[in-house]
């Protein structure tokens, strides 16, 4: 995806907080007047990665790829899955009693099998909740399971706790 152009707007109104909205393929961020250049740096780049995500989330069709992935391999629908820009400790998750599944934005930018292998992970929860050996023989299904593990393993060195729900 190509770099997102940022209009920063400094505001002497405001004293603590930023705000940013894409307008017309441009984010605009407002930021307190005098503020830290170092910390506006630092909060400006956190906005402009979660910016980029929502962008790249909104290019997949997550229920069509779900649906798509449960009938290939052989396990439940989900009544819903979503993106989610809160999951910072997980790929996914996934409430077995409604149906839902959520996947991190973060799985936006990644290959596509990673992201179908998060998405039979959490397939395979509607049919089994627990990650015993009932479960992982489901997940196995997905031929690509290993290297995806390995890939998001890569990925998630340096960060604590993040792991596939």
């Amino acid at each position: 995806m190509a770099e997102l152009p940022v209009d920063v707007i400094r505001s002497k109104r405001r004293k603590r907080t930023l705000s940013a909205r894409v307008i017309e393929g441009r984010l605009e961020v407002r930021v307190p007047d005098g503020m830290d250049p170092d910390e506006e740096r630092r909060l400006i780049d956190a906005l402009l990665e979660r910016a980029r995500r929502k962008i790249s989330s909104a290019t997949v069709d997550l229920r069509k790829r779900a649906a798509e992935l449960a009938l290939r391999y052989r396990l439940p629908a989900p009544l819903s899955v979503e993106w989610s820009s809160r999951q910072m400790k997980r790929w996914g998750s996934c409430t077995p009693d409604d149906g839902k599944i959520r996947i991190s934005n973060r799985l936006a930018e990644m290959p596509p099998w990673v992201l179908d292998s998060v998405l039979v992970h959490e397939l395979a929860h509607l049919e089994v909740s627990g990650h015993g050996p009932e479960f992982r023989k489901l997940v196995a299904r997905y031929e690509l399971t290993e290297r995806a593990t390995g890939y998001l393993i890569a990925i998630s060195e340096g960060r604590s706790g993040l792991r596939v729900g």
